[in-house]
């Protein structure tokens, strides 16, 4: 992640050593780097408000962003000036806002999710199963750690999800014996790591790593999908095997879309909201579909019930009663 750039690396250390995670160090990275060259490389401490307006607006005038890329641009450089130059952004910055409607969900009806499953390989199959039967997002499913599945109550907690909050979700019965077996391999790993001497164990949150030393090498703590090979951590150099990458599932999926001749726009978060949709259709009250999801706001859950009753389910087209 090291860049050619003092200054940009000099946010990657602030970054990492606060327990920023990759996706978000580099997402800021991506728009720090882009406010820079829309101002011909002029350093972001000779600028303030007045540049970072005009950005924003060429954003949502130029570019075209969606409301939700313009406010993640916005976050990235209000981070960059308050915790690198420490000149903070004026609370009242006068930019246009981003008119872009947002994208309705597509949700795959629960014929086309047994297809698109029955397309994927055991290991892809269980993280998109996770995905859709505990509402999971990539992120959340590849960090998952093998404490973090509760067999007796049958629930997944999730740490530090979107927005730093936690949620217990819950955990389909008939994926626990393809878990029991996914915590074996993760299990003969650790075994393989543990001979090896570089091996510094898996990386550990918020300096719990000092508070229990032995705890990266216990089995409880190893990622439930870990990474096919060691790799040394972009923070400290020292060998960890990492999570499985995102990419992997996302071309995982996409390639099973297309073997099972799906039509629809399917990604992978397409199996979250497929989760919400079917979850409503069984009757569960939208409150437990908030809480699953780990929405603060209800506002944003019930684009899903907009999904039902918007459809022939929920309003009857007049032509059907013509026909």
């Amino acid at each position: 992640m090291k860049t050619k750039s003092p200054f940009l690396n000099g946010i990657v250390d602030y970054m990492l050593t606060r327990q920023y995670s990759l996706r978000t160090v580099e997402t800021y990275l991506t728009w720090i780097k882009s406010f820079i060259n829309f101002h011909d490389k002029r350093h972001p401490a000779s600028m303030g408000d007045n540049e970072v307006e005009m950005y924003l607006e060429h954003l949502a005038l130029n570019a075209n962003v969606s409301p939700r890329t313009q406010a993640t641009a916005l976050n990235s450089l209000a981070f960059m000036y308050k915790h690198i130059i420490k000149n903070e952004l004026s609370l009242n910055l006068d930019f246009a806002r981003s008119k872009r409607q947002p994208k309705l969900p597509v949700v795959m009806t629960k014929e086309e999710v047994s297809m698109l499953l029955g397309k994927l390989g055991k290991r892809y199959y269980l993280i998109a199963g996770l995905m859709y039967g505990s509402g999971l997002r990539v992120m959340e499913a590849v960090q998952l750690r093998v404490q973090d599945i509760d067999f007796d109550y049958k629930c997944i907690r999730v740490w530090n999800g979107k927005g730093k909050k936690h949620r217990v979700v819950t955990l389909a019965p008939e994926l626990i014996p393809m878990i029991r077996n996914q915590i074996i391999q993760v299990n003969e790993y650790l075994q393989l790591d543990s001979n090896n001497k570089q091996y510094s164990g898996v990386w550990m949150p918020n300096a719990l790593e000092k508070k229990y030393p032995t705890a990266n090498k216990t089995l409880a703590w190893q990622y439930l999908f870990p990474s096919y090979k060691l790799s040394a951590d972009p923070e400290t150099g020292e060998i960890r095997r990492h999570h499985f990458h995102h990419t992997g599932i996302r071309k995982a999926v996409k390639m099973a879309v297309k073997d099972a001749n799906l039509k629809k726009l399917i990604t992978p978060h397409t199996l979250r909201h497929s989760f919400a949709t079917h979850l409503l259709q069984s009757g569960a009250d939208i409150r437990t579909v908030q809480a699953q999801l780990g929405h603060s706001d209800i506002r944003t859950t019930q684009i899903y019930t907009h999904v039902l009753q918007q459809g022939a389910n929920g309003v009857t087209s007049p032509l059907s009663n013509l026909l």
